[in-house]
């Protein structure tokens, strides 16, 4: 696996936050590279998490706070449940899609704008970015743990 370090942007807020989360989504794919559906499943932490959970999750992640919450589109979630059928590269060509959606509407949104479906305090598209920018790079954590206990393998 590939140690690519991180993009260092001169860039405004904007242009430095999409590119540190595209590190991250791609980091994360990178992680989950090559391995066969069944090792996708292998659960080997007590948390019961696997890398092909990681995958729908992160992509349900960016669809539940950007589409629906911040955008109010009624877009279907993708169901985090492992379901007989499911493979790691239907799930990655899932998250990938939902880049592209998630971007047109964050491209589109002034990073002050407020979600429109969120109880609580205001959410501003700002926060959203940024928690799913810290959402990924943890998760891109963990698939490395993972990674390294089914194969050996490590890299960003």
């Amino acid at each position: 696996m590939n140690d690519l370090k991180p993009p260092r942007l001169a860039g405004d807020d904007r242009a430095t936050i999409m590119a540190l989360w595209q590190y991250q989504r791609e980091s994360f794919v990178r992680k989950v590279d090559g391995l066969s559906d069944e090792d996708a499943r292998r659960v080997l932490v007590p948390s019961g998490t696997s890398l092909l959970w990681l995958a729908q999750h992160l992509c349900m992640a960016e669809q539940l706070w950007v589409l629906q919450r911040f955008a109010g589109i009624d877009a279907a979630a993708l169901d985090p449940r492992l379901v007989p059928g499911d493979s790691l590269g239907s799930a990655v060509a899932a998250y990938r899609a939902t880049w592209r959606a998630v971007d047109d509407v964050v491209s589109a949104s002034p990073l002050d704008a407020m979600c429109r479906n969120v109880e609580g305090p205001p959410t501003p598209l700002r926060w959203v970015i940024a928690h799913l920018l810290e959402e990924t790079a943890r998760h891109a954590g963990h698939a490395d743990i993972i990674r390294e206990l089914i194969d050996g393998r490590t890299g960003r």
